[in-house]
């Protein structure tokens, strides 16, 4: 069951909703992020993926739930199903997400999932060839950060 209690379960429950405000809301400042996809993010970078990201999520649903807390620290699990607007392909991507928070905000984020798994789905024969190779891998993320920049100079973020 997800509860309200805490800025993770908050950020989650946001998500869900594809409510990136609200999303943002539970971001430190100066917080830094990383995925398999865009690689490392830190503060205007994070909020803006997210934006960019629901803005653009078709066919989408999220569930969630937590894992571990340790102190300051969350685990949490979550199942992204959506059509990759790249491709059209279906994807349903299972990720771990591991969060620091401090002063009720997230200030560190590592979601981890298996980009070939993702790969398969996103990118169909060649994601099932190719998308274990550091060429697939470098060519998706130099995309997704190409984007992402594009979407910052439209939103002067």
């Amino acid at each position: 069951m997800n509860n309200i209690g805490n800025v993770a379960d908050k950020f989650y429950t946001a998500f869900v909703m594809l409510d990136y405000k609200a999303m943002n809301s539970c971001y430190s400042p100066d917080a830094v992020f990383s995925d398999p996809v865009f690689g490392i993010l830190q503060g205007k970078e994070i909020t803006s993926m997210w934006e960019m990201l629901c803005n653009t999520a078709k066919d989408f649903s999220v569930s969630f739930h937590q894992v571990a807390k340790d102190d300051d620290y969350y685990t949490y699990k979550w199942v992204a199903n959506y059509t990759f607007s790249k491709t059209g392909r279906r994807v349903v991507n299972t990720v771990t997400s591991y969060l620091h928070v401090q002063n009720n905000l997230i200030t560190e984020q590592t979601d981890e999932f298996s980009f070939y798994k993702w790969s398969r789905q996103a990118l169909g024969s060649t994601g099932l060839l190719f998308g274990w190779s550091s060429v697939i891998k470098n060519k998706v993320r130099k995309n997704a950060r190409n984007n992402l920049e594009v979407f910052m100079k439209k939103s002067k973020k």
